[in-house]
C-alpha cells in the first residue's frame, strides 16, 4: 500500500463502526484478531473517511436491487477499472452468496442483471452518451428509484475503484470460504 498503516489507529477507529452492516466481513475478521481488509485500513486512518464511507450502507449491502444485480454490477464495474481488491473481493462474496461470477457468457444472467451490466458498461466508458434508446430498455425493467440506485452504484464503486487503485489497496483472498449475507 502507498500509505502507512498505524494498526492501533485502525484497530481504534474500525472498533467505533465494526456493527455496521457495510463492514460485516471485516468484522469479522477484527473478531477474530486479524486484520480487517485493507481497503478499510486504509479508511480507517481518516476516521473522516470511515464515517463517510459507514453511512452509505442503505445501498451497500441494504439497498432494494437484488444481490446478484449489485454485486455483478460491482465485479463488472471494477473489471473495468482494474481494480484488483474489488474484483477479487466480490468474486469471494459473490461464491459465499452462490452468485455467478461469469460475466463474459452472460446467458446465466437474468434479463434485469444484464440490462443492469450493460448500462454500468455504458456509464463506465461514457456516461454523457448513454443513448436514450437504451434509458427505453431500461425504464421498461427498472423503476425510477432503482435507476437512481443503480446510478449510485455505478459511481460509489468506481470512487472506491479509483481509491484502491491509487492507493495501491490489495485483496489477500481474506473473504474465500466466508459467510456473508
Amino acid at each position: 500500500m502507498r500509505i502507512d498503516i498505524d494498526p492501533a489507529q485502525v484497530a481504534k477507529t474500525f472498533g467505533q463502526f465494526k456493527d455496521n452492516p457495510s463492514f460485516q466481513e471485516s468484522a469479522q475478521l477484527f473478531a477474530r484478531g486479524l486484520p480487517v481488509l485493507e481497503m478499510l485500513q486504509a479508511m480507517a486512518m481518516n476516521e473522516r473517511v470511515l464515517r463517510a464511507f459507514s453511512g452509505l450502507e442503505s445501498i451497500y449491502p441494504n439497498g432494494t436491487l437484488e444481490r446478484g444485480i449489485v454485486e455483478k454490477v460491482i465485479l463488472r464495474v471494477s473489471q473495468l477499472h482494474d481494480c484488483q481488491f474489488c474484483i477479487g473481493s466480490h468474486q469471494d462474496i459473490m461464491r459465499s452468496l452462490a452468485i455467478g461470477d461469469d460475466l463474459v457468457d452472460r446467458e446465466h444472467c437474468s434479463d434485469r442483471e444484464q440490462l443492469a451490466i450493460e448500462y454500468a458498461e455504458l456509464m463506465t466508458r461514457d456516461a454523457n452518451r448513454i443513448p436514450d434508446e437504451f434509458f427505453a430498455r431500461l425504464r421498461k425493467r427498472f423503476s425510477d428509484s432503482e435507476m437512481v440506485e443503480l446510478t449510485f452504484l455505478v459511481g460509489l464503486i468506481t470512487m472506491l475503484n479509483r481509491f484502491n487503485n491509487a492507493l495501491g489497496v490489495r485483496y489477500q483472498g481474506e473473504l474465500a470460504g466466508m459467510a456473508v449475507k
